[in-house]
């Protein structure tokens, strides 16, 4: 029986972010990002086609430029961070779509709630930096609705609408380090 070797790929967290935008007042974005965070991928060689993908977020490093938001943020209002740690993220699937895009679909877990999405992801390439790292990158977009993980706080306006919308957009940038 014929065994694939296993290629190790680590998160490069200088070269790496994940940012999220939520719109408010019904109006505009407002932007946010997690600070801490780490992923890894194992891929067949260097075909990223069948890689498992594993990413743990520390969710009090949630980060929108506005501490009271960040600790209302960081509340069991939303992610409950003195309960609820992290946030994962475990690939379940990377189907190819043309040369560079794929649809990245694995279990999202926030306090406690699972629930399979699926991101658009495109393969920017692998490079060696300077110093002869083989490196890995990639690009991610989706959407979510908060509620499907209990994030459900809101408050009503008078003129009609919500505060904070049920839909958030995510984006990331994630650079991977081959490992030897």
């Amino acid at each position: 029986m014929e065994t694939t070797v296993k290629t190790k790929w680590v998160l490069d967290p200088t070269h790496s972010e994940i940012l999220f935008k939520v719109k408010h007042l019904m109006i505009t974005n407002v932007k946010g990002e997690f600070r801490n965070f780490s992923a890894e991928a194992l891929t067949a060689g260097n075909d990223f086609a069948t890689a498992s993908v594993n990413v743990t977020i520390d969710a009090s490093s949630v980060f929108t430029n506005n501490e009271d938001r960040d600790n209302h943020l960081k509340s069991a209002d939303f992610f409950d961070t003195d309960q609820h740690k992290e946030l994962t993220f475990k690939a379940t699937s990377l189907k190819k779509v043309d040369d560079d895009e794929y649809k990245l679909t694995g279990l999202l877990t926030i306090k406690g709630f699972a629930k399979e999405v699926t991101l658009n992801a495109e393969f920017g390439g692998i490079n060696k930096d300077p110093w002869g790292n083989e490196k890995a990158g990639f690009s991610l977009e989706g959407k979510i609705n908060r509620k499907d993980w209990g994030l459900n706080w809101n408050a009503a306006l008078e003129t009609g609408g919500v505060l904070v919308s049920e839909e958030v957009k995510i984006s990331a940038e994630v650079q991977f380090v081959k490992q030897a």
